[in-house]
């Protein structure tokens, strides 16, 4: 075999279907003058400029589609509900593929997607506020004002959000490259409007107005490759009104999290996101540490905006020692303090030159200029020296708070034209940076290097299976405290000890081989909350007190619930000092399943500590779940508490992940408490139920796909473990690549690259498992670790049908079948997935790849574009 090697596959380069929707050469508007839509989608599109053809049919007009000179690739549709379908059937048959739906669909229909799926149409809406790209003269909206040109994008449900952002932006001389309305996300969602923007060279962040999510998983993926690239910001209307307790809310929010998406609370926030995302420089590296620094002109901004440092969670950077001898040497007499720092109200142009010194200075995340009007000075000096000093820096971006209006905002309005992110206040400049640095710790997070630390589950799936088999023969859908506990043993969580008794003579003597004190619990299928009705007593220190306590709690529940089926008790022994934590599992009706962690206890509910997360967790992000928590800094200990092992409750995370991806008809799943002491942690309580036979739900993230790993056994040697990728096979692939030759790079990178860097590691790790496959093949080190030795990658496009390919075997490996191997895997799940050709790129003089790839089915050509690149195309058997 070879171990020569292709590019890097690339989605971009190849050609989607989008393009007719998102850049049209040809557009057709079908209105009906009748409809209040049809008036301002008309001026729109003929005032827009648009730089391809435009034509203009009324309702009546239907007839004429098989004859215009020009199939159109995008159709706005202000239509009667029921000349909606016949217009789409016969634009669908002229060879249109896209449309734009403004108005509403009539019930009979069966909606829009059941027209699209009639019809072969895609589609926006209903209710969609249509579509603007103002790159190509495209406003197909409803618009009240043409959206600029620039690199910001906005997708969004609300009509009246669209406008009242449009409104805002011209206001503050911010462009768009793309407007998108999903309106009602009958069909085209909001997954497809970012799989475009993510590729799209000419936008630089992302606005999203989300309501309702149709497709969580495509939803996520979308939004993570799209937050791989550029910064994307979203907020969500009705949240709370949908949900009062806040829960969907901050399920919202860690889906986005874990996407790489920065939620923020509302309008005002998106604004001022809108504003720093759209303006300032982002520099690259690693996530911010340090901290924001502060200069103004007065003490009172200096102030106001150091409190809001401090209330929005950042800090403020630390100036070394060298640094305030540099900046006092920069700077006019007059100035004072450090950080935040004064430089008073007649400092001219020192307010600009200070902000550049402070961008340079290391440990400096963003600097926050802060002016308030005075008299005498030359303002326009000032907004002068600002702007050069933001658009100079190459360190921490510079953002303005320009306070006050009368004088003010003349000012604030050139600092925007000339670019700036500029701000009506200390606060809301503040806020703007602290989005800037959320931004990219979250888009870091997402993209973080995970260690090789795998937890090697070996749960006894087959007896979990009979367990709930079981219940279900008995009619039951809720579990019994044991029976859960059970189940959390099966996937390797200790539990407390404890044994069932069937009456209270046996609970005492089940006591007495258990050892005092014990925990006696009342046992039953229909009694959730066992405590309200006293069916639980603590620390009981002989038989004769469990016997007492099993007849008092069992009289109590038959006169309080004598619906209530009793079957029996459970003994436990009584677990010493601990903390007590709680883990649940429970379902989110936009994003399904999740997972909440935090302090535990009776008053678990009040104590209002819960981090979410969405399942699968590996170690790396159960942990990053258990510092979002105040139970967090207590498991490091405190006083007397000694500290906890975190990897153990990480473990329990990651075990309780697992028990939702290899049981999806388990419907909720609670562990309360889990005491957490210095030994570890041990399960003392769990509750489960089941969801109607029959009934499944879908992960919002794919779970790690276990039924592709299998053993591999070259034709000489030990045998390799092949198996899909994972996060934490980042610093094995590394490894692997740095044992590749300067021509084995150039080959699979079409480049030379003496280092993967750190980003790229993640983007070929990280794959998201339903639109990207990549198996490798690895060997067991004595230490634990793994020695990577080949990868065969497949990247679906955005048609679902074709896939993109690429193959690196290790030189060690040569003449094994190894490549071959690879390949063949890729070809199953490709067959699998709904794949139908698979394409690749490979270097003309890459000799040994391509009789390799020949040998495989492959045909090739000579790229039209560049000589030096053949193309490689196979079909799907």
């Amino acid at each position: 075999m070879v171990r020569c090697t292709m590019s890097l596959p690339n989605p971009s380069a190849s050609r989607f279907r989008e393009q007719a929707l998102y850049r049209p050469r040809h557009v057709l508007l079908l209105a009906d003058p009748a409809l209040p839509a049809t008036a301002p989608l008309a001026a729109n599109l003929a005032a827009g400029g648009f730089t391809g053809t435009l034509v203009t049919l009324g309702p009546g007009d239907v007839g004429q589609i098989p004859g215009l000179a020009q199939a159109p690739d995008l159709a706005v549709l202000s239509l009667a509900a029921e000349a909606l379908e016949p217009a789409m059937a016969a634009l669908a048959a002229r060879g249109c593929r896209a449309a734009v739906v403004p108005g509403p669909v009539g019930e009979a229909s069966g909606g829009l997607a059941a027209i699209c799926r009639r019809t072969g149409m895609r589609a926006l809406g209903p209710g969609s506020f249509g579509i603007c790209v103002p790159g190509i003269g495209l406003n197909a909206s409803l618009s009240h004002l043409p959206p600029r040109r620039g690199r910001l994008a906005l997708v969004g449900q609300s009509s009246a959000l669209a406008r009242a952002v449009l409104d805002w932006a011209e206001a503050e001389s911010v462009g768009f490259s793309h407007v998108i309305g999903i309106g009602e996300n009958s069909d085209l969602g909001f997954a497809h409007a970012l799989d475009w923007l993510s590729r799209d060279p000419g936008t630089g962040a992302i606005l999203l107005e989300l309501r309702h999510i149709k497709d969580r998983r495509l939803f996520i993926s979308a939004a993570r490759a799209a937050a791989r690239m550029r910064p994307v910001v979203a907020i969500r209307a009705g949240g709370r009104l949908a949900d009062p307790s806040g829960t969907a809310d901050a399920v919202m929010e860690a889906a986005l999290r874990r996407a790489g998406v920065l939620r923020v609370a509302g309008l005002d926030d998106l604004l001022s996101a809108a504003e720093t995302l759209a303006r300032v420089k982002l520099m690259a590296g690693a996530a911010p540490g340090g901290g924001i620094a502060l200069v103004a002109n007065a003490t009172g901004p200096a102030l106001l905006g150091a409190d809001a440092v401090l209330a929005g969670g950042a800090r403020l950077a630390d100036i070394p020692e060298d640094a305030a001898q540099a900046l006092a040497m920069g700077l006019r007499p007059g100035w004072s303090g450090r950080n935040p720092l004064v430089l008073g109200a007649q400092s001219g142009n020192a307010l600009g030159e200070a902000a550049a010194m402070l961008a340079a200075v290391r440990g400096v995340d963003a600097v926050v200029a802060l002016h308030a009007p005075a008299a005498g000075e030359d303002a326009a000096l000032i907004a002068a020296t600002l702007s050069a000093a933001a658009r100079a820096t190459r360190a921490a971006p510079i953002l303005v708070g320009w306070a006050g209006q009368a004088t003010a905002g003349p000012q604030r309005a050139a600092l925007a034209q000339a670019g700036l992110a500029v701000f009506p206040t200390p606060e809301a400049a503040v806020r703007g940076a602290l989005h800037l640095l959320q931004d990219r710790r979250n888009r870091a997070a997402a993209a973080e290097l995970p260690g090789r630390q795998v937890l090697a589950l070996q749960p006894d799936r087959s007896r979990v299976a009979a367990l709930l088999a079981a219940v279900r023969a008995e009619g039951r859908l809720a579990l019994m405290e044991d029976e859960a506990l059970s189940i959390l043993a099966a996937y390797g969580l200790p539990v407390v000890a404890g044994r069932v008794a069937a009456d209270a003579a046996e609970a005492g003597r089940v006591a007495e081989a258990l050892g005092f004190p014990v925990v006696l619990k009342l046992r039953s299928p229909d009694i959730d909350r066992k405590t309200e009705l006293g069916g639980v007593v603590l620390g009981l220190g002989d038989a004769a007190a469990v016997q007492a306590a099993a007849l008092a709690m069992a009289a109590r529940a038959a006169a309080e619930r004598p619906a209530a089926r009793l079957a029996g008790f459970l003994v436990q022994r009584q677990a010493g000092r601990a903390q007590e934590l709680r883990m649940r599992l429970a379902e989110d009706a936009m994003f399904g399943p999740f997972l909440g962690f935090g302090l535990g206890g009776t008053a678990a509910d009040l104590l209002g500590d819960e981090g979410l997360d969405l399942p699968p967790l590996n170690h790396a992000l159960a942990r990053a779940l258990i510092d979002r928590t105040r139970a967090g800094p207590l498991l490091a200990g405190y006083r007397d508490h000694k500290p906890v092992p975190l990897d153990a409750v990480a473990e329990a995370l990651v075990r309780l992940s697992q028990i939702a991806v290899d049981f999806p008809e388990i419907a909720g799943f609670g562990v309360n408490p889990l005491f957490a002491d210095a030994g570890g942690v041990t399960a003392a309580d769990a509750a489960c139920t089941l969801r109607p036979a029959g009934q499944g739900r879908l992960l919002a993230v794919p779970p790690y796909p276990e039924e592709w790993v299998r053993p591999w056994q070259p034709r000489s040697g030990p045998p390799l473990l092949v198996r899909p990728i994972r996060p934490e096979d980042a610093e094995a692939h590394a490894e692997m690549f740095r044992r590749l030759t300067p021509e084995d790079v150039r080959w699979r990178f079409f480049s030379q690259m003496r280092e993967l860097p750190a980003v790229l590691v993640a983007r070929l790790t990280q794959i998201d498992y339903d639109r990207e496959m990549a198996f490798v093949a690895v060997r067991p080190r004595e230490d634990g670790t793994e020695d990577m030795l080949g990868v065969s990658r497949l990247i679906r496009e955005g048609d679902g049908e074709t896939g993109e390919f690429a193959v690196v075997v290790d030189r060690s490996m040569k003449g094994q079948g190894l490549g071959r191997h690879l390949m063949d895997l890729l070809f199953a799940w490709a067959r699998e997935t709904g794949i139908r050709e698979i394409v690749g790129q490979v270097l003309a003089d890459n000799v040994p790849m391509l009789g390799f790839i020949r040998a495989l089915g492959f045909t090739t050509r000579r790229s039209p574009e560049d000589e030096e690149v053949v193309e490689a195309r196979r079909r799907v058997d």
